[in-house]
Order: C-alpha cells, then sequence, then structure tokens
C-alpha cells in the first residue's frame, strides 16, 4: 500500500501547492508543486512529495524545491524535480540529475503530409528499426577508438556534424549547440568508456522511442509556423533517448564518492540518496566534469539517429532531402545540472540548475534562445508515449520567474512497470496500438507492457497545468501513427 504524504500540502490556487518550510526536519524553503486537484490525488500516496520536503534541506539552495505536475519518485530527487543551488554557497547532487544523463528529446519537421505517409509506414518502421539499434546493452554501427570517443565525449553534436551525421543548422537547434562545456572525459572510470564504446547511435529500452506523428492540433498558429508547424496532419519525427549506458555508469560511479564527500564538508542530508558536495569543490567539479561527458554523449546519439531517420526517409519514399525538409525543430535535455544566471530578488546570480525529469523553458529575450525565434521563447518538448499525444510548447517569462526557467518533460508514470507488466502482456498492447491505426515496432514485447498509455499519468492534463501555471504555453499537439522502440 502507498503510503500517504503525512507533511503540510497547502493550495495556493488551483495549479500550485506548498509544502512550507518545516525548520524542524531541516528544511530551508519551502516545497512548490504544479498540479491540479487530480494530478494531487495520486501524489499524495507518491513518495515524490516527501523527497521534494527532503531537496528543500540542502545546503546552498536558492528559491523553492520544485516538482512538476508530471513529478514522481526517484532517485534522491523525484523525476520532475527542480532546484536551483548558489555556485559558491550551495551543492551539486547526482540525485538531483539521475542516472540517464542527458536522456532528452528532439522534435523534427517535414514537408509531408499524412496521406504521403500513411500507406508507407510499415516500411518506414522496418527501415528505421533496422538502422537503429534498439533494446537493452544493444550495440552500435558506429565503431569508435578511446581517443575518437573522448572527441564525442569533449564536442557531442559537434563531432557527430563534423562526421557527417546531420548539418549546422541542426547545432543551432540544439541546447547547448549540442555541446555542455566543461566535460572532461578523464573524469571518467574505465568501465564508464567501455561502456560508451559501442552504443553511440542507439536508442535503448524503456520509455525510449522513435516515433511518426502527424500534427493532430495548432493552439497558436503564428508561433507554429515560425517554428515549422504549418498544418494538422503534417508529419512530424520525434526522437527520445539518452546517453544509455556511459550516463548511467558516470552516476553509478560518482554516489560513493558523494556519499564521501558529504561526510567530508560537514553536510548533512535527510536522505543518502541526496549525497553531494560543494559545486566548487575538487567532487562536486569532478562529477561535473563527467556529467558533460554523458550529456554531450546523449546528443551526438540523438543526432546520430537523427541522421539515419533521414537517410530511412530518403530510401523509403524515393525523394531528395528537400522534398522531405526533415529538418530539426529543437533538441532538449531532461536531466542535467547546467550553470545559469538568474535573476533573484533583484539580483543577478550565478546558479547550478538540476533539472531531473524537467526541461529547460526559458522565456523570450534569452541569448541561449536560438535568434531565428528568441522573441518567442524556447521551444519545450514534451514527449507522451505509445498511443498518446505529445507537445510543443514554449517557455515564458513566468518561467524565469518562479521556475528558472523550467517545465514539464513527459507525462510522468503512475504505475511502476513490474504492475504495468501484469496489467497487460505486450501482445495486447501491440494489439490494441495497431488496432488504432499505430504501427509498432519493438525489440521485446515486455517493454511494451512496462511502457503502456495506462502507466503513465494523462499528457494533456499536465501540460494544461503547465500552460495555467504560466510556466510554459502550448503550441501544437502531435499524435503518433508509428512507434519504433527498445
Amino acid at each position: 500500500m502507498a503510503k500517504q504524504f503525512e507533511g503540510t500540502l497547502e493550495k495556493l490556487d488551483d495549479y500550485r501547492w506548498r509544502i512550507p518550510r518545516d525548520e524542524s526536519l531541516g528544511m530551508v524553503t519551502d516545497g512548490i508543486v504544479y498540479a491540479d486537484e487530480v494530478l494531487m490525488q495520486d501524489l499524495r500516496t507518491d513518495a515524490a512529495l516527501t523527497q521534494i520536503q527532503n531537496v528543500a534541506c540542502m545546503p546552498g539552495i536558492v528559491g523553492c524545491a520544485m516538482a512538476m505536475p508530471d513529478c514522481h519518485y526517484g532517485y534522491g530527487f523525484p523525476i520532475g524535480g527542480v532546484a536551483a543551488f548558489d555556485v559558491a554557497e550551495g551543492v551539486i547532487s547526482p540525485g538531483g540529475v539521475g542516472y540517464d544523463i542527458n536522456c532528452g528529446v528532439r522534435l523534427m519537421r517535414t514537408g509531408l503530409e499524412e496521406q504521403d505517409v500513411r500507406g508507407r509506414l510499415d516500411a518506414l518502421c522496418d527501415h528505421i528499426f533496422r538502422a537503429i539499434p534498439a533494446g537493452v546493452g544493444e550495440k552500435g554501427k558506429v565503431r569508435l577508438k578511446e581517443g575518437e570517443l573522448r572527441r564525442v565525449l569533449e564536442q557531442g553534436s559537434r563531432w557527430a556534424v563534423a562526421q557527417g551525421y546531420g548539418e549546422p543548422a541542426d547545432l543551432a537547434a540544439t541546447e547547448e549547440g549540442g555541446c555542455l562545456d566543461g566535460a572532461d572525459p578523464d573524469a571518467l572510470s574505465e568501465r564508464a568508456i567501455k561502456r560508451g564504446l559501442p552504443q553511440l547511435g542507439t536508442l535503448g529500452s524503456g520509455n525510449h522511442f522513435v516515433e511518426i506523428q502527424r500534427v493532430d492540433r495548432i493552439s497558436d498558429p503564428e508561433a507554429a509556423a515560425r517554428l515549422g508547424l504549418e498544418a494538422e496532419g503534417q508529419v512530424v519525427v520525434m526522437v527520445h533517448t539518452g546517453s544509455r549506458g556511459l550516463g548511467y555508469q558516470v552516476c553509478d560511479d560518482s554516489l560513493k564518492p558523494m556519499q564521501r564527500a558529504a561526510e567530508k564538508y560537514g553536510i548533512s542530508l535527510p536522505d543518502r540518496q541526496l549525497a553531494c558536495a560543494p559545486v566548487d569543490s575538487p567532487e562536486g567539479q569532478r562529477y561535473y566534469s563527467a556529467m558533460g561527458c554523458a550529456a554531450n554523449y546523449g546528443w551526438a546519439n540523438r543526432q546520430i539517429i537523427t541522421h539515419w531517420i533521414r537517410e530511412a526517409f530518403e530510401r523509403v519514399l524515393g525523394a531528395g532531402a528537400t522534398t522531405i525538409g526533415l529538418q530539426l525543430v529543437y533538441d532538449v535535455a531532461h536531466n542535467v545540472a547546467k550553470f545559469e544566471d538568474h535573476d533573484v530578488g533583484g539580483e543577478r546570480r550565478r546558479l547550478c540548475v538540476h533539472r531531473k525529469g524537467a526541461t529547460r523553458a526559458f522565456g523570450p529575450g534569452r541569448p541561449e534562445v536560438p535568434a531565428a525565434w528568441r522573441d518567442l521563447g524556447q521551444p519545450v518538448i514534451v514527449p507522451g508515449d505509445m498511443g498518446t499525444a505529445s507537445w510543443l510548447l514554449l517557455g515564458t517569462e513566468g518561467a524565469m520567474r518562479e521556475t528558472f526557467g523550467s517545465t514539464c518533460h513527459g507525462a510522468g508514470r503512475v504505475m511502476s512497470r513490474t504492475a504495468a507488466t501484469k496489467r497487460q502482456h505486450g501482445r495486447e498492447v501491440q494489439a490494441e496500438l495497431e488496432a488504432q491505426g499505430v504501427r509498432v515496432r519493438s525489440a521485446g514485447l515486455k517493454t511494451l507492457a512496462e511502457e503502456a498509455p495506462y502507466a503513465y499519468k494523462d499528457v494533456d492534463r499536465v501540460v494544461t497545468v503547465t500552460h495555467e501555471a504560466g510556466i510554459s504555453r502550448r503550441v501544437a499537439r502531435m499524435t503518433p501513427m508509428a512507434v519504433v522502440k527498445g
């Protein structure tokens, strides 16, 4: 039985709740949860609320400890957790980033309409499934020696584009230009390097996917057109994956050293999973350098997969790149800690912002947003899962004021993978999706059962909360026509 949250929870409005600071628990700030009444019903019996309390105890935290409407229990921080720390007085924590470092998502537009691909979906799925290795531990087609892998870890998507996997315009449409500065391969273990060598250009398993989608609804026609989504029925492609085994290993390698560091620096924590070190300490800097490598690996991974998707469309449809028009709208990271400048109480401060299962959502005018649509704000891509919708949003000034420019990252689980597999077999999930007209290719039936739509929150409801709360705004809704999974 799930345990009811025992702390104080105050409803601020229809979309915001506060866990007030409780000094007896060691909290140094409030917790803020973005949710409506329906989402909060599930959260009341989810340990994520207790985890937000715990994050609010961490030294050097600036502002509130926050949870997005897709939040659920995770390691240390809840998935959907956001917290910012002063770089001089605060900490950096692997639990605030997670195991799948730079699990992220990218959206590509095409010049095609639904009728152009509907009769070729099976062929497209088959070609993509063959071209992009998927599944647990699957090895990729990119063969790297250790010296070349080091360049991937330092350069991210820039390395991939330089090798012919894409075009320079892709970098401009990728968060951080596809490369996080400060990455240092010397901070990685031999095991992390070994795991990274064979997996570049692979999809992985779990909730990672490639989807061929159609634009289902346009909420803001002007903004959508500026971003390349011009009409309902337009074909788009979404990629959701991360840094694979290398990223997992970076997190795993960091936990014991960070636990020792917390003791060394006299940091008292309510949960060992929040093990951390001062941002400017040797331990903190080493973790950031290793995390940056994993983030860059994730961006390079999605860039290579993008190249192979473009090739699949050209070969199956027998058309050139200009006709197909597979152009990157944007690529965002979900699990990462980054150094950013934010206004806090009228003062500009340098912060280390942790977003775990959360998306950067910078508002209009920020220099990090591509110049072509800087006046709109940063694109935010919110993937659903098989058979459910995904969304394109924009960052807002409200997000800059309230959440350090952050919003939700997806639907968020409401059912464990074990519970989901007990409810329905993967074959049944596949049959139901096919009956809805969604083609499915998967490396394993178990994944289909684990990632069934009923295992997740209602993504439309999650997005409505962020829109009504003003921390991102709706632009367009997409629904799947074909899904390729691990």
